[in-house]
């Protein structure tokens, strides 16, 4: 049964969304504030995190940042109201795999849901378990990544990503491509996801991310990973 912490303080839809989730199956945490989410993102495990932006005591952006500084990498999807793309690509930016804008139907977000689930329990697959190039050590096996010895945090979209940009080292990858491969087929992503992401990466991995020598951009195409 996957364990899904749920941060949400409009009781309403807290108490909908919860029931429609715990009908599907799944053990659901609720919590109502962003001081009680970290808490609770410390102290338990849980498989996904459905983090709303708007929150007392912690905003979303600032729970998300502090998940990822701590070393947390359970997949986060950000539920907002904002529609405002520059505040999704902030969540995205610090750490946040998916976004669900609200309003959202029940439908869309149990295969959201779904999804997230099913990219997480997927392991890394065709790489081999430690992968080196330039100054950085990637251990798929341990889920660990390094840059000049240095211990670098990598979320579970990151390193998947990673996965599939070495299986194909030297290939340009579409934005389509890379979606389907990381994210899934049934899961309907701007480009300005991947961009994010790979800029994520960007910045962990490269020593100059202004001039990157590994996550080249064709652009109007997508991306090719260089040794």
């Amino acid at each position: 049964m996957a364990r899904i912490l749920f941060v949400e303080d409009e009781p309403t839809l807290a108490a909908g969304v919860q029931d429609d989730l715990e009908l599907e199956g799944y053990s659901v945490e609720l919590v109502t504030d962003g001081a009680a989410a970290m808490t609770a993102a410390l102290e338990q495990q849980f498989d996904l995190i459905l983090l709303d932006v708007m929150l007392p005591k912690k905003d979303g952006f600032t729970v998300c940042r502090e998940i990822r500084a701590a070393g947390i990498s359970t997949p986060i999807m950000m539920l907002t109201a904002r529609t405002e793309e520059i505040d999704k690509v902030l969540g995205l930016e610090l750490g946040a795999d998916d976004y669900v804008t609200k309003p959202f139907s029940r439908r869309e977000l149990q295969a959201r849901v779904k999804a997230a689930l099913r990219r997480a329990a997927v392991p890394v697959q065709g790489t081999a378990h430690v992968c080196e190039f330039g100054d950085v050590r990637i251990d798929f096996g341990r889920f660990e990544a390094f840059r000049s010895g240095q211990k670098i945090d990598l979320t579970a979209m990151e390193f998947k990503l990673m996965d599939v940009l070495l299986r194909h080292r030297g290939q340009v990858l579409t934005f389509d491509q890379l979606g389907q491969e990381v994210w899934g087929k049934d899961v309907f992503l701007s480009d300005r996801v991947i961009y994010t992401h790979m800029n994520n990466l960007r910045k962990k991995l490269e020593a100059d991310p202004q001039n990157p020598r590994h996550f080249i951009t064709v652009r109007g195409v997508g991306y090719r990973f260089d040794d």
